[in-house]
């Protein structure tokens, strides 16, 4: 095992992980290359992370730094928001190459180790890091008590100031472990790469600062969690995360907790599948998506509170779940994926869907839906100001498949007309509530079919308002309860 101790670099400002140094590496400072390097030669300027959440703030502006992006196209899988021209990695001065910094332990020799202590209170320093070997962890402390990053994107991408770092194809069982940052842009336990693999159970994770997930995935990397306690603290940290590059994320058992603002539970550009777990975010939305990505949910407690006020996103809507494509060049454009299985998913404020420049598929089943804010929809599906840089105003509409089966669904839907939707109830399904086609704010180009709604043999639908639609399809129960539909080409349905 080999110990690296390094003197601090620079000091760096804590707020959302703004760097306002020079970028100073030692000469023990590792840098390989970019695995991810290829596959993104042409993608835009980085915006640092998590979502409309967890992006960096300008210190002289008070402001979000949000990159510039080009609109999508609507309706089909292959009408998806187009990459911006130009630009390679490297956004807020993040490397286009594999930057990790150093170690203050590094194992790189297949072994088994029990009853360790590792430390760090270095700049850009992990803890502990497995570099390229298989491994074993029982019983170990880490913890990462101080330490700034001198670039977030690098402790976001890489790994860079994580507490502990699975790197090169490492293979790495842990059990039984407590794992502590307290360190700005610290994640607590983080799989970088293709070939990485991280099996971790029955362990503790604390991060306090900013910028500093709980579990973190990017590059192509694996986690395979369960039982975990998972807990964060700081803005811009979500429990369950994942960056640039993406990988798989499999999670069983467990609660995942986030007490910072634009610090969702769950914050994916991988994919993501969580059964019987807890999510909470207690400041945040609960679930994000990005881009061509996904989230499976099966038997999970899902809560989220996100902020009217505070945050970098909550002027642009205040929701539940979020799935969005932010051109940051963070995630692959293409077809998000959210499916949720039973379980119970509870928005404490605003909309409990907000989807907006991307295409994606909700599927539900069986879920307990509570949206505890009264004039919350229970789904927006609508361009955005563009303001984050999410497309351009007037063409950054979405494209959503939405199918209920088995489904209690209650509250209002509305599609403006940059966006469309084709919902499905299946399976025995009941929706109260309404539909309705609504202007764009920005004034864009209406686009066809707009809100397209089929109603299978033994499902109904209960109105609580006059509805517009493009077209329905109805072949089960509909329940006008004195109210009308009115349909693109004039047709008014009504009792």
């Amino acid at each position: 095992m080999k110990k690296h101790v390094m003197p601090m670099l620079c000091t760096t400002a804590v707020i959302c992980g703004l760097t306002v140094c020079p970028m100073i590496y030692a000469e023990e400072t590792e840098t390989i290359p970019n695995q991810m390097e290829s596959s993104n030669e042409d993608a835009p300027m980085e915006k640092p992370k998590d979502p409309p959440m967890e992006k960096p703030m300008d210190s002289s502006t008070d402001q979000p730094m949000d990159p510039p992006g080009k609109p999508p196209m609507n309706s089909s899988d292959t009408d998806i928001p187009q990459k911006p021209e130009g630009g390679k990695p490297g956004g807020f001065g993040g490397s286009a190459e594999v930057t990790q910094g150093t170690a203050a332990n590094t194992i790189d020799a297949d072994g088994t180790y029990t009853d360790e202590t590792y430390t760090s209170t270095g700049d850009d320093e992990n803890a502990l890091r497995i570099d390229h070997a298989e491994v074993t962890l029982e019983n170990i402390t880490v913890d990462k008590s101080a330490g700034a990053t001198s670039n977030t994107e690098n402790g976001d991408f890489y790994g860079q100031n994580a507490a502990l770092l699975a790197t090169d194809g490492a293979n790495v069982t842990i059990r039984n472990a407590t794992v502590n940052s307290s360190a700005q842009n610290g994640n607590g336990v983080f799989s970088y790469g293709e070939g990485t693999t991280v099996n971790i159970s029955d362990s503790a994770i604390t991060t306090t600062a900013d910028n500093s997930g709980g579990i973190q995935t990017t590059g192509g990397g694996t986690t395979n969690a369960s039982n975990l306690t998972v807990e964060t603290s700081g803005n811009s940290s979500a429990a369950i995360r994942s960056d640039r590059g993406g990988g798989i994320v499999q999670i069983d058992g467990g609660t995942y907790t986030s007490n910072g603002y634009n610090s969702p539970s769950v914050y994916s550009t991988a994919d993501i599948t969580v059964s019987n777990a807890v999510l909470t975010a207690s400041n945040s939305e609960a679930l994000v998506i990005e881009g061509r990505n996904s989230i499976t949910l099966e038997n999970c407690e899902v809560s989220g509170n996100m902020s009217d006020t505070e945050g970098t996103s909550s002027d642009e809507n205040v929701h539940n779940v979020m799935i969005y494509q932010s051109m940051s060049g963070d995630a692959e454009i293409g077809t998000s994926s959210f499916d949720m299985t039973r379980g119970t998913l509870t928005g404490c404020n605003g909309d409990m869907f907000y989807i907006t420049n991307t295409h994606c598929q909700i599927n539900l089943s069986n879920v307990d839906i509570e949206n505890l804010e009264s004039d919350g929809l229970l789904m927006l599906v609508s361009g955005n100001s563009a303001s984050h840089g999410w497309g351009t105003a007037g063409a950054n509409g979405a494209q959503v498949e939405f199918t209920a089966d088995e489904q209690v669904l209650e509250g209002d839907i509305a599609v403006d007309t940059i966006s469309t939707l084709t919902m499905e109830l299946t399976g025995n399904s009941t929706f109260t509530g309404t539909v309705n086609i609504i202007n764009n704010e920005e004034n864009g180009n209406a686009v066809d079919n707009n809100a397209v709604l089929s109603i299978e043999e033994g499902s109904t639908w209960t109105l609580t308002g006059d509805c517009t639609l493009t077209s329905l399809e109805n072949n089960g129960t509909i329940d006008f309860n004195g109210y009308s539909i009115t349909l693109a080409d004039g047709t008014v349905l009504n009792n």
